[in-house]
This record gives C-alpha cells, sequence and structure tokens, in this order.
C-alpha cells in the first residue's frame, strides 16, 4: 500500500465515521485517537505549507464538515 492510498483510506475513515456518529473524533475516547492525530497532523502540515496539493482540496472539505459539528453537546 502506497503512502497516498493509506492517506486516502485513513482521509475516508475519517469522513465516514463523522457522517455516522454526527460529531468529530473526542480526545476522550481512546479509539477514537488515531483519527483525532491524524485530524491534526494534516491540519499542521497544511498550515505549514508542507501538504501535497491535490490533498490540500480534499483536506479543507473534511475541516468544512468538522466545522459543522464543533462543540456539538453529545446530550441534545
Amino acid at each position: 500500500m502506497t503512502q497516498d492510498e493509506r492517506w486516502m483510506a485513513r482521509y475516508l475513515e475519517v469522513v465516514e465515521f463523522i457522517e455516522r456518529e454526527h460529531r468529530n473524533p473526542s480526545k476522550h475516547r481512546i479509539e477514537e485517537h488515531d483519527m483525532l492525530n491524524w485530524l491534526k497532523a494534516n491540519r499542521k502540515a497544511m498550515n505549514a505549507g508542507k501538504m501535497k496539493p491535490e490533498r490540500v482540496e480534499k483536506f479543507r472539505k473534511l475541516l468544512a464538515l468538522t466545522e459543522q459539528y464543533r462543540r456539538k453537546n453529545q446530550y441534545q
């Protein structure tokens, strides 16, 4: 599996998780740490200008999706 394939697999996993759970990965749930760390690392790479250009647009769409569920109260 190439690096691009791994990146795309993780991207699809995170998108599917957010659409299924209607929330972002939590720092308090250990099983979601990998997704959260992937999001943070890629956000950092994008802001530093180190992300591949073909990934930037997809990642921006993912960030827009995460903004929809930002600080969602789980009890409402």
